[in-house]
């Protein structure tokens, strides 16, 4: 049976790690990266999966040419994705991975997908396929590799980490509904023009009878004013604080290694999105 290997770059740390860690470790595999693009990424993204190309030695395809962010929002009436109805993921990661495969797996090759699930996430699984010819490989979690592994991997790499970590703890849509609010006022500190951009789409769904807000509980408009950023900040330092008062047992521990997942709980995220 023929084989393929494929492995997905999503502009975070944990899926360019694993990269890094197959190169090095199964040099033999002709492993296929691909991207699924949304339109509507962070400039910091893009830049990092050019420095990671560099490294690899080899392309990293980009799914979705045609059918972006916007093409889906008017297919759904102009509602907005969220927790509870994530098209987005489903039409933009989702879809385009399969209908990439589907004809390998029609004729019968073997896929082997690798994912970035480290050994640290126990509450976490890769994607299910159903398909017998498409198996997922989690080669952190069998190494025992955890996040201050793939820190480790990035550094001796000479990539580091996509320069959206100095604000913003996950890759994903530059206006992912997932993010914290602290990660929204960062937005509009860090990319004002993106955020307006946010603020409008909001708007026209709210006008079309969408009942969810990019952030829960409160639209843009009304987190953008400067009492409630103000508040926002003073709220994720206290969490910071508190974080940091438990890590003491720990003198290794630094800043660092903190994201917003340990701070805020990890949840419930999309896992093709944030790897």
């Amino acid at each position: 049976m023929s084989q393929r290997h494929v492995l997905g770059i999503s502009g975070g740390r944990d899926s360019a790690a694993l990269a890094v860690y197959m190169r090095q470790t199964a040099p033999e595999l002709e492993i296929e990266y691909f991207f699924t693009d949304t339109g509507k990424e962070l400039p910091e993204v893009y830049e990092f999966l050019g420095r990671l190309e560099g490294f690899l030695g080899k392309p990293i395809l980009r799914l979705n040419p045609d059918r972006d962010f916007d093409f889906w929002l008017q297919e759904y009436n102009n509602f907005l994705p969220s927790p509870q109805t994530r098209w987005c993921t489903r039409q933009l990661k989702i879809k385009p991975f399969e209908a990439w495969l589907r004809p390998a797996l029609a004729n019968g090759e073997q896929i082997n997908s690798y994912v970035a699930i480290r050994s640290d996430e126990d509450y976490r699984e890769g994607y299910v396929s159903g398909q017998d010819n498409l198996k997922v490989h989690l080669p952190f979690r069998q190494a025992g590799i955890d996040k201050a592994g793939v820190m480790e991997i990035l550094e001796a790499a000479g990539l580091g980490l996509p320069d959206y970590y100095r604000w913003r703890s996950r890759s994903g849509c530059t206006f992912c509904f997932y993010q914290q609010k602290i990660e929204w006022a960062r937005l509009l500190e860090e990319h004002p023009d993106a955020f307006e951009e946010a603020k409008r789409y909001e708007k026209n769904a709210l006008d079309h009878g969408s009942p969810f807000t990019w952030s829960h509980g409160e639209s843009l408009i009304e987190l953008e004013q400067p009492a409630r950023l103000a508040q926002i900040k003073r709220d994720h330092e206290k969490r910071m604080e508190r974080l940091r008062a438990r890590r003491l047992v720990n003198a290794l521990a630094s800043d660092e290694l903190i994201d917003n997942d340990e701070v805020y709980g990890a949840g419930k995220l999309c896992i093709t999105c944030h790897k």
